[in-house]
């Protein structure tokens, strides 16, 4: 006869065996995704175009999405810095995205879409700016498994704690500035 202890052992390996077989499967499914962000203005690696920039209007530059898996309730978007002097800088947070969105044109959030509060403490896209030298600038598109639902004022960390567990896929463009 199996004790309390031993069955308690059983259950508890079982329970850590089934989440990292659905980590697992959460991963490889994000990586199947044929989801992709692109823009007219630059290339993945390319340099920034200063009129998406302090140095120029500061407008968001027109972004592209494709292969949005059919099972995506809604899309967000983040834009950061990783090589921010004080960590990665938030520049643009959106989330509730439609799904069925194709375009995000030049200074514009798609309509219904919300938008949270950036590491300057705005609502709006903040271009790069970097205080000196070649900064990189990630794009990241998230396909999600539902409408998130975050206060107005919400930031990157908020929207990342909500994302969790709901990520079907996952794309990412690249751009670099060095400030003028």
């Amino acid at each position: 006869m199996i004790g309390f202890r031993q069955r308690l052992l059983c259950a508890i390996v079982l329970a850590l065996s089934c989440a990292v077989t659905l980590q697992a499967k959460e991963a490889r499914e994000t990586k199947v995704s044929q989801l992709k962000l692109t823009s007219t203005a630059f290339s993945n690696s390319g340099s920034i175009p200063a009129t998406f920039t302090c140095d120029g209007s500061n407008a968001s530059p027109p972004l592209a999405i494709a292969g949005v898996p059919k099972e995506a309730r809604s899309l967000a978007l983040i834009m950061d810095d990783p090589d921010a002097p004080g960590g990665t800088w938030a520049h643009w947070v959106l989330w509730n995205i439609d799904p069925a969105t194709t375009q995000i044109a030049q200074g514009a959030i798609p309509r219904r879409a919300q938008q949270g509060e950036n590491s300057w403490r705005r609502k709006s896209y903040g271009g790069p700016c970097p205080p000196s030298g070649q900064h990189r600038y990630y794009f990241r598109l998230y396909a999600l498994s539902e409408r998130l639902n975050l206060p107005a004022n919400s930031t990157r960390k908020e929207l990342d704690l909500a994302m969790r567990g709901k990520i079907l896929a996952q794309a990412e463009l690249l751009g670099v500035y060095a400030h003028r």
